[in-house]
């Protein structure tokens, strides 16, 4: 028995050798968390709960690499409840009744809790932390108001984990160069300040993922020391992380892009145009395309744009983003992308107004709330037989007879008679439409007023 032993934790100690750095050098105790002070700092809310372990239902909800299964694993080692821990992605339902059925027999013959680690829990549903049997603690990446039923929300406390900064990130790298027991020290490099910057810079706040390429710089450096010879080695007895070496790590990296940030850059790319920045705009739609973004999408809520944001200020833009909609079905992309680069920069060049859609908007209030009005009859179709009987388009006065093109005449139910729903922008080609538009209407009054004073002479 004991050889086994021997050998189990032999078995142990070599595979936590072989671990990923990120693995190797993941916290051990809420001190050593860099970053989310607004949550683990001295008396902040969660780092109260886990020390006094009076922790109930909580979602940990942050980007990959800022330490949901850290915190997790240091609850473990501080609850007097039993800890089981689960990944939604390769747990099942049996997996969840066995889990179950321990905590049921835990709580009825030892009077002892449990909690539940769910990794990536926006893939399950729980009914036993709704009905209050386990205690979870969830961590996901995505929108816990998007993926997560509203029950399993209600019964949990929501703690957001923040992407780690800059500064965390070095602190967090110079650790795992320094580190002999769990990081790197054992086969020790120097790194150059611009490459260590650049790691930190390029991991979008993800210190597992900063790791990560850390450790392949290390075996690049390292390799590259074995390969000169110590004769070779320019400037130190070292072996050097150079940029060059951070660069080639990083060049791996996938871009991050789940369900929040598809919300989150869209909501960015429209209104960057809305906010007439053609760089910005084409910045986050080269985001949306690198991510593998759906081009109809793209394209749909640049035509949407067109008529909300740009209107008659430029009614050529809604033309520009039905033909990039149209390219996008017709070429496909990669070559469709520049013509939605097109419709992009026209959009964002174009003036603005809303006009549009707050018209629309007031006319549909104005539908929703009154009751419908008759049509006035001048306006009926008079062109089926008996229509004229009835008194329908007597009365009605043909524009195109008048020498303005106007003719001052009620097109709504009297309900509406005085209500105005469309208020004109200022800029770009509405503005001249609606001056055109109010000279027909002047020249038209001027007209009948000409007419009416003929009558009376």
């Amino acid at each position: 028995m004991a050889d086994l032993d021997l050998f189990a934790s032999a078995v142990e100690d070599r595979l936590s050798r072989r671990a990923p750095l990120a693995a190797r050098l993941r916290p051990r105790s809420l001190d050593e968390i860099v970053g989310q002070d607004q949550l683990l700092g001295p008396g902040r809310p969660l780092r109260v709960l886990i020390e006094s372990d009076r922790l109930s239902s909580v979602i940990l909800w942050g980007p990959p690499g800022t330490g949901k299964t850290t915190i997790a694993r240091l609850v473990a080692g501080a609850t007097s409840k039993s800890f089981e821990p689960l990944s939604a992605v390769t747990a099942g339902v049996k997996d969840v009744r066995e889990v179950v059925a321990r905590a049921r027999n835990r709580l009825g013959e030892q009077g002892k809790g449990t909690i539940l680690f769910l990794d990536e829990v926006h893939r399950f549903i729980l009914p036993h932390v709704e009905d209050g049997l386990l205690v979870l603690i969830g961590a996901t990446t995505e929108n816990p108001f998007f993926s997560l039923t509203g029950p399993l929300l209600s019964r949990s406390t929501l703690f957001r984990l923040e992407a780690l900064d800059a500064a965390d990130l070095v602190t967090v790298l110079r650790r795992a160069l320094e580190d002999r027991d769990r990081g790197l020290g054992k086969e020790p490099v120097a790194i150059d300040d611009d490459a260590i910057d650049h790691l930190a810079d390029r991991s979008e706040g993800d210190a597992r993922h900063a790791l990560t390429c850390l450790e392949l710089a290390h075996a690049l450096a390292v390799e590259r020391a074995r390969a000169l010879g110590p004769d070779e080695e320019e400037g130190t007895a070292l072996p050097r992380i150079t940029l060059a070496d951070a660069e080639a790590a990083l060049a791996m990296r996938a871009l991050r892009y789940g369900d929040d940030d598809h919300y989150d850059v869209t909501s960015a790319f429209i209104k960057s145009i809305r906010g007439s920045d053609p760089d910005a705009g084409l910045y986050w739609l080269a985001r949306m395309l690198e991510a593998g973004e759906d081009a109809r999408f793209i394209a749909r809520r640049l035509v949407i744009l067109a008529s909300e944001d740009v209107g008659m200020a430029d009614p050529t833009a809604l033309l520009v983003a039905d033909a990039a909609a149209r390219a996008v079905e017709l070429v496909g992309l990669p070559e469709a992308g520049i013509n939605l680069g097109h419709a992009v920069i026209h959009l964002a060049l174009a003036p603005k107004s809303n006009s549009v859609i707050t018209a629309l908007g007031a006319a549909l209030e104005t539908v929703r709330r009154l009751p419908a009005g008759a049509v006035p009859s001048h306006l009926r179709d008079s062109h089926y037989p008996g229509a004229k009987s009835l008194g329908h388009g007597e009365g009605y006065q043909y524009p195109h007879d008048a020498e303005s093109g106007w003719v001052a005449q009620e097109h709504v139910p009297s309900e509406v008679a005085d209500t105005r729903f469309y208020q004109p922008g200022r800029h770009g080609a509405e503005a001249e439409l609606v001056a055109r538009w109010r000279q027909r209407q002047t020249a038209g009054n001027q007209a009948v007023e000409e007419e009416q004073r003929d009558a009376n002479e």
